[in-house]
């Protein structure tokens, strides 16, 4: 019997197929790593107040991924396109993988969440923290901070959180610079873009992914495993409340460990796209010498790939196109960065939502259209073969559009909640007070409340109190989240004066005039969204065509080192700085001392949250300026030669 001939294994690789799989695979990649950031993004929130810390810590922590991108991408950029990028690729999925898994580690060690309240943890907790004249029993036992809060339970298990971080950082820093390189010097020019609009389309992808996942966990309670929904005693719109988010990690961590293993399968290099449609002989001849050089190269000593270095730095240094558009990424990236970092608190404090549809609403309003913008961007660039002083002029108008679309923002706001003796007085007379001792009036002065405590209930007037006692209740009814507070002298006090002075857990609810702002918030952000993806593509093609083709690799990685370095490392710390500066009312942990922020001055917080990327955004425009007007000197001078060249011609050969 005939034994039927096998295909050789360099016909599997010759031709555009082994690029096709390259690119699925990056594809891949691309949305394992950031489905991982959109989801670590969404959670900081969480993470907040599992481990009762500050805003501006919160952005050291966000920014610590960048510090693990700083620590290797110039030498991963620079060394990786000399060796097997695959590979390289490859064990930067694995890396992430880990890192994953380190940050989901503080839950498994820190114990269950303690949910603030105003019952002193070493009470009853059937026992209501009500008002009662001249009597100290339900004051939790210390308003002074412990000196025991520094080694409490968990307290720096947040340092876990941080170290994984840094490692999904460098475990992620391969994938772009060496990912892109690889297509650009395989694939044809024309083809180039639609294949980076696809890589940008599944940039999408994982976020929308990652926001899903992170809506879904969030709405979980944080130990979900180990407490009865029904023992929780706070619902999911508490700024108390913490969702698991440790779970989603844990899947990020599966998803970014199955991206990496068809890179190990890859080879260092393949047939540049256009060259493939060859006789089947002069292919196997073709890999055999690619093969040959693979195994050159590899002999190539560290040194001799090093001495280069320097001068390629150079080059690039004194590439003007190249370092503006260096200084509009960091200005750009800044603003976007600190949004995106908080803006899942920005939702919470002023349209008054939960986590869990704050995130939600985040991924359905905004990246399906963006997902659209760079697939469409990628195809007009294809289809109309856009050259680089076109791409930058479709970049800058584009873009400009979207900015100024964004002033809009500020009419989309709701009213401040009315919490009183923090927003609004006893009476109900609209004040903003940062003193601590603005909480007490007449109605609870001899009640003997805790003053830091945060355990909010809504009277019927409409107004939240920050505790049962600071709103003077005397009786309640009820078990769970069904108690309802009675006899609440501060209610009764207030000039809309209640008969029936209750109150129940929880803030107050904005109301349906607020829910409708929301969603022309979310619309403008869908506009802006779909405006500004359109023209990040042209905006790409500008640095990638402003290389040459041997400083591609080197040149992306030092625009990520850059943009990692002066944008992505500082700014949700700034921005966290300056958020903690408009609170109002901070948290308290089970120890005394102070916890996470549970409400702020939300019209400051508008301010800074909206006018920073603004001023940040406003001034990009000016080196894109410069760029447009260099490309515009070098266009001319491009044609002077054109023009010139028949003639010199003409003249040689007379």
């Amino acid at each position: 019997m005939k034994e039927v001939e096998k295909p050789h294994a360099e016909d599997k690789f010759c031709g555009i197929s082994r690029l096709k799989v390259f690119l699925l695979a990056l594809s891949l990649a691309f949305v394992g790593k950031t489905m991982s950031g959109a989801y670590m993004n969404s959670m900081y929130t969480q993470i907040e107040k599992q481990f009762n810390i500050p805003a501006s810590l919160v952005g050291i922590i966000n920014g610590s991924f960048e510090i693990g991108n700083l620590l290797l991408i110039a030498f991963v950029s620079y060394f990786g396109g000399k060796l097997h990028r695959p590979r390289i690729i490859a064990l930067g999925c694995t890396v992430m993988s880990f890192g994953c898994l380190l940050i989901s580690l503080p839950h498994f060690l820190i114990g269950r969440y303690h949910i603030e309240s105003s019952v002193s943890p070493l009470e009853n907790s059937s026992v209501m923290p009500l008002c009662f004249v001249n009597q100290s029993l339900f004051s939790l036992p210390a308003e002074e901070p412990s000196t025991e809060c520094v080694m409490e339970s968990g307290s720096l298990l947040w340092i876990f959180v941080m170290a994984g971080n840094i490692v999904r950082g460098m475990g992620e820093t391969p994938i772009m610079p060496l990912g892109i390189s690889y297509l650009e010097d395989f694939a044809k020019t024309e083809n180039s873009p639609f294949y980076l609009g696809c890589l940008h389309t599944a940039t999408i992808i994982g976020p929308f992914i990652g926001f899903l996942l992170a809506s879904f966990c969030a709405e979980l309670f944080v130990d979900l495993e180990s407490v009865d929904p029904g023992d929780v005693t706070i619902t999911a719109t508490d700024t108390r409340w913490v969702g698991a988010w440790w779970l989603g990690i844990l899947i990020c961590a599966a998803l970014n460990l199955l991206a990496g293993v068809p890179f190990w399968f890859l080879p260092k290099s393949l047939v540049k796209e256009g060259e493939t449609n060859e006789p089947e002989e002069t292919c196997k001849k073709r890999v055999v010498l690619l093969q040959e050089n693979e195994e050159k190269e590899a002999k190539e000593t560290m040194y001799e790939i090093a001495k280069n270095f320097i001068p390629f730095l150079k080059a690039l240094f004194h590439n003007p196109v190249y370092m503006l558009f260096i200084c509009i990424t960091v200005l750009q990236f800044s603003a976007f960065n600190g949004m995106v970092s908080f803006m899942p608190k920005y939702l919470e404090q002023q349209f008054g939502k939960s986590a869990s549809d704050a995130i939600f609403l985040i991924g359905i309003y905004n990246l399906p259209v963006i997902c659209v913008g760079y697939f469409f961007g990628g195809l007009f660039m294809k289809k109309f073969k856009i050259n680089i002083y076109h791409a930058a002029h479709i970049a800058f108008w584009v873009s400009l559009l979207e900015y100024l679309l964004y002033f809009a923002a500020y009419w989309t706001v709701c009213d401040t909640s009315p919490v009183a003796g923090l927003t609004v007085s006893y009476e109900g007379i609209e004040q903003v007070s940062y003193a601590e001792s603005t909480v007490l009036a007449g109605c609870n002065r001899d009640c003997d409340c805790a003053l830091k405590i945060w355990d909010p209930v809504c009277g019927k007037n409409g107004i939240t109190y920050v505790s049962p006692c600071l709103a003077g209740c005397k009786a309640s009814r009820g078990t769970g989240k069904s108690v309802v507070f009675e006899n609440c002298t501060c209610v009764a006090a207030s000039e809309f004066s209640y008969q029936n002075a209750s109150a129940i857990l929880g803030q107050c609810d904005r109301g349906e005039s607020c829910d409708k702002m929301l969603h022309y918030f979310l619309i403008l952000q869908l506009v802006c969204s779909f405006i500004f993806s359109l023209a990040a593509m042209p905006g790409y093609m500008v640095l990638i065509r402003s290389l040459k083709p041997e400083e591609k690799s080197f040149g992306v990685g030092i625009h990520e080192l850059a943009s990692r370095v002066f944008a992505g490392i500082p700014s949700p710390i700034y921005f966290g700085a300056l958020i903690d500066t408009t609170c109002l009312k901070w948290g308290t942990m089970t120890c005394g001392g102070e916890g996470a922020c549970r409400l702020y001055n939300i019209v400051t917080y508008r301010w800074l949250y909206l006018g920073l990327p603004a001023i940040l955004r406003g001034v990009s425009y000016f080196p894109c300026a410069l760029i447009l007007f260099i490309l515009k000197k070098k266009l001319k001078s491009e044609s002077k030669t054109l023009l010139n060249t028949p003639i010199e011609l003409q003249n040689k050969g007379q």
